[in-house]
């Protein structure tokens, strides 16, 4: 399926509508969550609010990279997009402190599925030389799902209710596993499913060929972690109301919808680690940025560097993985890549939340902490890669 040049069949399109309708479903809730879980008597918990979901993401990783590679990338997509349905209507109806985390930490399956199932479905039906850029149109609109979420998911909860806050984010997960039942089937030789599956090796739990990638995403993705964390407090300190305090979120998104489709193709012309380079001294600034944020247009300001600079990295790396994975190990590959980008965000929410500790004045050593991470990143991609290609050369070999 690969062989075609044009990558916008009817498939990658309603690919891509579903992926908006998942990212708007699990990402509209996020603003109005650490209001939830304050009202629960957990405000000093919010750190937790981020990294319960991502370690559930992380641990799943395996069974869906394995799953993927297995029984079909729809089904993979199908468990993912389903979860937040079923989480959504939860939500409201469980109403204690331990309730919401364990609700948090089961809604985390939803992400360490359907973007595992989305980028090998991709990998299955686009071009080798157009990754990149079929990478950055799948992250557009995953991108306008993750804006439009958070900027109505508050206004919804403001108008009618928390209650049907969740229950709408739960209705659009149910039109994207809609979509997604209706789509071909992409894996040749799938297998039906048996408990079996489920039995995790050690070897099938990481990609070794693919440690660069994850390393450089894990690094860069703490500063993601904190942000989600930390911007509806900060959009609060410098004067956003609280139906508005999603604006981060909503400039954030936007401001990479472009830089996506451009960074995806400038990698496929000039090469990952290029793209990847000026991807990380931009998030480097964003946290810079964000630190020493005292005003309304200095928090739009910063969400717009933020923005541009996670829609170069984001594309890049998905392209970057698929690149180093085995054809028929591709979800083994992608599942290694997202494992460590759940480790970065989940680290980045905990310890940013933890630094923080609801006090305004910790805020900026909580980014400076991420900005020197991204720049570490930095630092890899210049003077890290051969090393490590030396490190996993063997391994590579001996496993093949």
């Amino acid at each position: 399926m690969t062989e075609q040049k044009n990558i916008f069949s009817l498939q990658f399109i309603l690919l891509c509508l579903s992926s908006f309708l998942f990212f708007a479903s699990f990402n509209m809730i996020v603003p109005d969550l650490y209001d939830y879980l304050t009202s629960l008597g957990g405000g000093e918990k919010k750190g937790l609010v981020i990294s319960l979901f991502t370690i559930t993401a992380g641990l799943s990783r395996p069974f869906s990279g394995k799953l993927s590679d297995t029984i079909g990338r729809i089904p993979v997509m199908i468990i993912g997009a389903g979860v937040c349905f079923v989480v959504g209507f939860l939500y409201p109806l469980l109403g204690t402190i331990s309730a919401f985390f364990l609700l948090r930490f089961l809604h985390g399956f939803s992400t360490g599925f359907k973007p595992t199932g989305t980028s090998a479905y991709i990998a299955d039906i686009v071009p080798q030389h157009r990754r990149g850029e079929a990478m950055g149109y799948s992250g557009l609109f995953g991108s306008i799902g993750m804006a439009a979420g958070p900027s109505f998911g508050p206004k919804i909860t403001a108008l009618f209710g928390l209650e049907t806050m969740f229950y709408t984010s739960s209705a659009l997960a149910l039109l994207s596993v809609l979509i997604l039942a209706g789509m071909k089937e992409t894996l040749q030789n799938k297998q039906r499913f048996h408990p079996r599956l489920l039995k995790i090796k050690r070897n099938e739990i990481f990609e070794p060929r693919v440690f660069n990638p994850s390393l450089f995403f894990l690094l860069t993705s703490f500063s993601f972690g904190a942000a989600l964390t930390l911007m509806p407090d900060l959009a609060i300190n410098v004067g956003f109301s609280q139906s508005n305090k999603g604006v981060f979120f909503g400039v954030f998104v936007l401001s990479s919808l472009i830089i996506r489709v451009l960074a995806g193709k400038a990698s496929d012309k000039y090469g990952r680690v290029i793209v990847l380079k000026f991807a990380a001294i931009a998030i480097v600034l964003a946290d810079l940025l964000v630190a020493y944020t005292t005003s309304q247009s200095m928090l739009i300001a910063s969400s717009i560097v933020f923005g541009v600079a996670v829609g170069m990295n984001t594309p890049t790396i998905y392209a970057w993985t698929i690149d180093l994975s085995l054809e028929k190990a591709r979800g083994k590959g992608i599942a290694t890549m997202y494992i460590a980008l759940e480790i970065g965000i989940g680290l980045g929410a905990f310890i940013s939340g933890y630094i923080y500790g609801n006090e305004a004045e910790n805020l900026r050593l909580a980014f400076y902490t991420c900005a020197a991470l991204a720049f570490t990143g930095f630092l890899f991609l210049n003077f890290g890669l051969d090393w490590s290609n030396r490190v996993f050369r063997r391994y590579i070999q001996d496993e093949d």
